[in-house]
């Protein structure tokens, strides 16, 4: 597996612009449920935390709802409580749960509504998880957050809060490193960026906070640390214009000095005000989770947790990450497929649209309006069973024929004739052809105007 992230970036890079990294094609892994971005389709979620225990992929996110007023302030941030979510697949996410709510803070305002971007780590058999939220006497503190501990045995909890916050931390946004020799390291942000060293009982820090002065101006929150090859990278958003966006900075040691190195994701296309993010290694391929509110387009305070693969240059620079629809991951033929969630589509005559916009957790549709508007969708496994039927969930207000093929040789598989009805309906049609291995597929307008395409499974 040593030469694993050369292979997948040679594949990802090879006509797949805006594609996926096919991380599990090596792993020799099929998914089989929801692999798009965002990852998680009932909820909102921000802030996420990825971590890797055991064959498992966690996420620890802040949980969003919306606060017509929030201490005082109208339409702001408002987050009572944590869920975790883990996959073995990157395809199918298991919601744990809520594993900490801000009632069960003994040091923490009940009615605060400000359990901010967490993180989580294991140490010893034990799963530690850190989360800032305001204190109970806002005039203890400068910020009137302060960061606390809560301890469990399994990765999904149930977790257990200390009784007090970590002594002499004011700030929001936790991030914790373990280096290789065991030294365990706290990071957070208070307008800057601090970083100290943790005592063995993870509880307490064991040097006095040191301040990383990275940009030369403007906001910056949400350190992330980690090692590779000998580096250490301290990632972070940072304001440089109106919003933020993700930069990095590296140095040789996991309390600088750091030396900045340049922008791992621009500003939100969709005007999102905050960034916040992990990066983690998981089979052999590193990924940057991220969130953004394109789940929530007129409240940029709703948000929701994505993932797309991080790849690095020869001499260990991060290369930008473009944001994608169709995220990480392989999804099984038999799964319904959102062609909505596209790598790739033609130049004219694409749409994307919510489903219901008083709903927008049933997500998106396309609409190919006029003939030869095509999508693409990438990497689609036909090991599990030969497919025999297409089935299309479609509408049309005139009319028209769809058309499925296979990516690389843009192979008939499938047409349609979806008829002129404003009513969402189910139509089915033959696979023409044996499919096997892993597949793009592409869906195509024919012939007629405004066809609106839910999903598609193939069965």
């Amino acid at each position: 597996m040593k030469n694993n992230n050369r292979l997948i970036k040679t594949i990802y890079m090879a006509g797949r612009k805006s594609a996926t990294a096919l991380l599990l094609l090596v792993a020799g892994i099929a998914g089989n449920a929801w692999a798009q971005n965002p990852l998680i389709m009932d909820q909102f979620t921000a802030d996420p935390s990825a971590r890797v225990f055991g064959d498992r992929i966690y996420v620890y996110p802040s949980h969003d709802i919306y606060c017509s007023e929030n201490n005082g302030r109208k339409n702001w941030f408002c987050m009572p409580d944590y869920h975790v979510f883990s996959s073995t697949d990157l395809q199918e996410w298991t919601d744990h749960g809520m594993i900490l709510s801000q009632e069960d803070v003994p040091w923490g305002d009940p009615d605060a509504n400000s359990m901010w971007a967490p993180d989580a780590i294991e140490r010893n058999g034990k799963y530690y998880f850190y989360f800032p939220t305001r204190i109970k006497d806002a005039s203890a503190g400068e910020s009137g957050f302060s960061i606390g501990v809560a301890i469990a045995d399994n990765p999904e909890g149930p977790f257990e809060p200390q009784q007090e916050p970590i002594k002499g931390v004011q700030g929001i946004d936790p991030n914790v490193f373990i280096d290789k020799d065991g030294q365990a390291y706290l990071y957070w942000s208070q307008g800057k960026i601090f970083g100290a060293k943790l005592k063995d009982n993870m509880l307490e820090l064991a040097s006095e906070p040191k301040v990383f002065e990275v940009p030369q101006k403007g906001h910056i929150e949400g350190p992330w640390v980690f090692e590779r090859n000998g580096k250490y990278y301290l990632t972070y958003p940072h304001v440089a214009n109106n919003t933020e966006r993700l930069e990095y900075a590296t140095g040789n040691n996991p309390l600088g000095p750091f030396e900045h190195q340049g922008v791992i994701m621009d500003e939100s296309p969709n005007n999102t005000w905050t960034n916040h993010h992990s990066i983690t290694e998981f089979r052999d391929q590193y990924l940057l989770f991220y969130h953004d509110s394109e789940l929530s387009p007129n409240f940029d305070k709703n948000r929701s947790i994505r993932a797309d693969s991080l790849f690095f240059t020869e001499d260990g620079l991060i290369e930008k990450v473009i944001p994608t629809h169709r995220g990480v991951g392989i999804t099984d033929s038999s799964n319904k497929i959102q062609f909505d969630r596209y790598s790739e589509r033609s130049e004219f005559g694409v749409s994307i649209r919510f489903v219901d916009t008083t709903d927008t957790f049933q997500g998106w549709k396309v609409v190919l309006e006029e003939p030869e508007a095509w999508v693409k969708y990438n990497s689609v496994d036909f090991a599990s069973a030969k497919s025999k039927i297409a089935k299309f969930r479609a509408r049309s207000s005139g009319g028209g024929m769809l058309q499925l093929m296979t990516g690389r040789k843009e192979e008939l598989l499938s047409e349609v004739e979806i008829e002129e009805n404003s009513k969402w309906k189910i139509y089915t049609a033959p696979v023409q052809k044996e499919v096997k291995g892993i597949q793009d597929l592409i869906l195509k307008l024919k012939n007629g105007d405004k066809v609106e395409v839910d999903w598609l499974t193939l069965e």
